[in-house]
């Protein structure tokens, strides 16, 4: 397999070229993303986690969950325009150096007046594993909305 940083421009441009949310590169592989928040990531974590282990992902913003779901997916590099300081130290708690355009101290969410529910769910977990339950039981209870 290429190595991650053969397919960081591959990543980071569709990012920036298509409407998108996240784009995952693994080898010859592109996983282009649309959904809101982190439930493109939780999905191919849970379903597809292949498509994480060992790839680059560029994705438009990330907080906490997202780069949990990252970490536990295996990625080899991340790149994003936005990202939590959260985010970023649970990055570099297990060596991985993301790119970015820049940091904030929250993700804010989509209605403007708070924290992103997923970034506050996981405000007090020290590991990326400490997240996951977290998330599911998140993204369950949307699903049981729709």
């Amino acid at each position: 397999m290429i190595p991650a940083a053969e397919f960081r421009q591959t990543a980071i441009d569709r990012l920036h070229a298509v409407p998108c949310s996240c784009v995952i590169v693994r080898g010859d592989s592109v996983t282009v993303c649309h959904g809101r928040g982190v439930s493109d990531l939780y999905r191919i974590y849970t379903t597809q986690p292949w498509l994480l282990s060992g790839a680059f992902v560029a994705d438009r913003v990330i907080g906490k969950g997202a780069a949990a779901l990252m970490i536990a997916g295996d990625v080899a590099g991340v790149y994003t325009d936005l990202i939590s300081v959260q985010a970023l130290e649970l990055f570099r708690s297990v060596g991985i150096e993301p790119e970015f355009a820049r940091s904030v101290p929250n993700i804010i969410n989509r209605t403007g007046d708070g924290i992103c529910p997923v970034e506050t769910l996981c405000r007090d977990c020290v590991t990326a594993s400490a997240c996951i339950p977290l998330i599911a039981d998140f993204i369950e209870k949307i699903n049981q909305k729709h």
